[in-house]
């Protein structure tokens, strides 16, 4: 297809300015992430809320400008995998809260492919992206 480089960095600017955002927002709102990090019981939370904050930024950045993308992609993976069970626990909330945490949690995997997606052509040379990579 002749459009496959801009299809895929279409993607990587779409996925990448969303988990830009959500890594903004942990600076920019950081009380109430804390916050909601201690009601969920994260040890530390407040270094949590930091740490994922670095990791979304980063992770968004990488695979936007084609940066470390397989460290990129695999971090922002890695982040879902561990954070949609523990923060989008459907199955123990309550009855009116279920669905919104059933909607996050499900998000959060559509996310989760997109990254997958990423990470599985991340040893390839990405057009338009800056390409500082592992291979």
């Amino acid at each position: 297809m002749a459009l496959e480089a801009e299809f895929l960095l279409a993607g990587r600017l779409i996925l990448g300015i969303l988990f830009l955002y959500n890594g903004y927002n942990h600076f920019a709102d950081f009380e109430s992430r804390k916050g909601y990090a201690e009601y969920k019981g994260t040890p530390m939370p407040g270094f949590a809320v930091i740490a994922s904050g670095v990791i979304l930024v980063l992770g968004a950045l990488g695979i936007m400008l084609g940066i470390y993308p397989v460290i990129a992609a695999g971090a922002l993976a890695t982040f879902l995998i561990v954070a949609s069970p523990l923060f989008h626990d459907f199955w123990n909330a309550g009855e009116e809260e279920k669905e919104n945490e059933l909607n996050h949690f499900l998000k959060n995997v559509g996310l989760l492919g997109g990254t997958l997606v990423l990470l599985s052509t991340g040893s390839e040379a990405w057009t338009y992206a800056v390409g500082i990579g592992l291979f």
